[in-house]
């Protein structure tokens, strides 16, 4: 394991390396206000076993990286914060893995810097033009309120910590056992790795930020693509998954049932297996 921290403009991103540094490197781009510690170790670990080197970093505002003051970025400068991490890392195309926000970033990378993509792999997300939701998904709207409702962080770690896994229980779904514990250890490690059981909130302005690619550049998009998407996600149900897939010209739809806006144990071999099936064929 190997640490890193990036040096772009007046920001400082925090990253790590795991697995053999000749392998040929899968990136990984978490999603908003998470920081690299959102993907799980043993979700890791499956792809290091696999045969390969990961990378993965804190986005500015999360994490061990820079907090900048009124979260004045947007898109395009995640965009150049990973890319600012690819080349700090000496990787000049890597396998690349979104979740969520982390998607967007993927297909402004897959849009702007196809160079530097040996494949895509967009989870649990939308395409840039926010795509379209399926009538047929049941209505998440209570889920959502809930999830509204647990907005205010707590008043000290524990208190933080039951409203963090209080909101994974609405993001699970209903559908797979969830695992309390397993939640638990994931928001301890992130909150040790942070340093403050402050939630990082940086983020969150950018739901209303104008992309700025849509429709017509992902259907000029060449990188192979791998869309997973999950039935139970209240954010990106189905009808994200199938619209963004519709679009890229090479790409590949994969559904899981049962899942939701997570990356569960109950789903890491499933999920590491499809990417390493991918990222193996290009």
């Amino acid at each position: 394991m190997a640490e890193r921290v990036v040096e772009t403009g007046e920001v400082r991103l925090w990253s790590e390396d795991l697995g053999d540094p000749a392998a040929p490197p899968i990136f990984l781009i978490m999603g908003a206000n998470a920081s690299a510690m959102g993907w799980p170790d043993e979700f890791v670990a499956l792809l290091v076993g696999g045969g390969y080197r990961v990378i993965r970093y804190d986005h500015r505002d999360t994490g061990k990286s820079t907090t900048v003051p009124d979260a004045t970025y947007d898109f395009a400068d995640l965009t150049q914060d990973a890319l600012a991490v690819l080349d700090a890392h000496g990787v000049d195309k890597a396998h690349v893995v979104g979740v969520s926000m982390g998607g967007l970033i993927g297909q402004l990378l897959a849009v702007d810097h196809p160079e530097r993509l040996r494949s895509l792999t967009l989870a649990l997300t939308g395409a840039l033009d926010m795509g379209t939701t399926d009538e047929t998904q049941p209505d998440n709207g209570e889920r959502i309120s809930r999830m509204i409702a647990l907005a205010e962080p707590g008043a000290d770690v524990e208190s933080e910590l039951e409203r963090r896994v209080a909101l994974w229980r609405e993001l699970h779904g209903d559908r797979l056992p969830f695992d309390a514990a397993e939640y638990r250890r994931l928001e301890e490690r992130a909150i040790a790795h942070a340093g403050t059981f402050l939630p990082a909130t940086g983020h969150v302005r950018l739901g209303a930020a104008a992309l700025p690619r849509g429709a017509d550049d992902l259907r000029r998009a060449e990188t192979p693509t791998l869309v997973l998407q999950a039935s139970e996600d209240p954010f990106y149900p189905l009808g994200f998954g199938r619209h963004l897939a519709g679009l890229l010209p090479d790409a590949r739809l994969v559904e899981l049932d049962g899942m939701g806006h997570s990356l569960p144990a109950a789903m890491h071999a499933v999920l590491t297996d499809a990417i390493l099936e991918h990222v193996r064929r290009h």
